[in-house]
């Protein structure tokens, strides 16, 4: 079959890769559309994932194709979205609860081979089965949805909160959607990408802008969410939430970023700092309100890219261009 391939640190391919076989408990997925993330470009820069080469890709739905012999719960023709978390069940964090902190942590797409390919496998217990209304082609989606729901699980944001988003990115859109849909009483957000705020306000953002500085709420946020894991916009946000707030860091940054908190002032002004990592107890969730409409995928989604343009792909999510890109083989 034809997969992308992260052959080495910086370098991905599309090539002929063997066809998958599933285990007993496992099922082929035939990938409708799997979409592109920043943790792919991690990946791509010799982050996260623990070898290479690696076949990326951990957002994808489709159709099984294939089942595993002890496989009941799904049937050949079911349209599928995967959850790409893999969790050992046996450690402390797990078995506490916190199974995205799992102290062998792994995840289709970045430990093992994904759904950048015609074909991927994967566990039956991480395939969730999607309504015939569902587009599978959109369900790409749903992943870095459940992402989003868990970062509201971390914020346990209240009724009539007032929200700034820095980063109008597909995640950044979707911490907006939820927000209106949590009791926000205004949800503003920021960007230096233009068009990207366009976006926003079309999706019927309270106020935007290049920064806050040109938003008027001088006394600051009530809840402030980092979907960009840019140093400098950390440090700004940082810096804007209101007494009782709190800060969430629910973009990716890279290993070395660093920032400077005033120890004092989130003593004095009881400020809650806190960050949510990838998926926990969400994907479920995420499909139900995908399948129910929170998000339009013709708005979220600006390019299908066929699976042979990688590479291209990989370099166009690099520079910003576009929202969410998904590769179609």
């Amino acid at each position: 079959m034809k997969a992308a391939v992260i052959e080495s640190v910086g370098r991905a391919v599309v090539t002929e890769v063997p066809d998958p076989t599933p285990g007993p408990r496992e099922v082929v997925v035939e990938v409708a559309a799997c979409g592109l993330c920043g943790t792919d470009l991690h990946i791509l820069q010799g982050e996260f994932a623990p070898k290479l080469p690696i076949v990326p890709g951990h957002e994808f739905a489709g159709a099984v194709v294939g089942v595993g012999a002890q496989v009941t719960e799904v049937s050949v023709g079911d349209q599928v979205a995967v959850d790409p978390s893999l969790y050992c069940y046996e450690c402390r964090y797990c078995r506490t609860g916190h199974n995205n902190l799992c102290e062998r942590w792994a995840a289709i797409g970045v430990t093992t081979a994904g759904g950048a390919a015609q074909y991927a496998v994967a566990p039956v217990a991480n395939c969730v089965k999607l309504p015939e209304h569902v587009r599978t082609q959109d369900a790409a989606l749903i992943e870095p949805l459940s992402c989003a729901v868990r970062g509201y699980d971390v914020l346990q944001s209240r009724l009539g909160a007032h929200v700034l988003i820095y980063g109008s990115g597909t995640m950044g859109l979707m911490m907006l959607e939820l927000a209106k849909r949590t009791g926000a009483a205004s949800v503003d957000m920021v960007d230096l990408n233009p068009t990207r705020l366009e976006t926003a306000r079309k999706l019927g953002v309270s106020a935007s802008a290049a920064t806050p500085d040109e938003l008027d709420r001088p006394q600051g946020w009530d809840l402030v969410i980092d979907a960009t894991g840019n140093a400098a916009a950390i440090q700004d946000g940082l810096d804007r939430v209101a007494k009782a707030g709190t800060f969430l860091q629910f973009g990716v940054a890279d290993y070395a970023t660093r920032v400077q908190i005033d120890p004092y002032r989130i003593y004095n002004q009881e400020i809650t700092i806190t960050g949510s990592m990838a998926v926990l107890h969400s994907y479920e969730r995420a499909a139900e309100l995908f399948a129910n409409g929170v998000l339009d995928p013709d708005v979220f989604i600006s390019d299908r890219i066929e699976l042979d343009r990688y590479p291209q792909a990989l370099e166009q999510f690099a520079a910003g261009v576009g929202r969410k890109i998904v590769v179609v083989p």
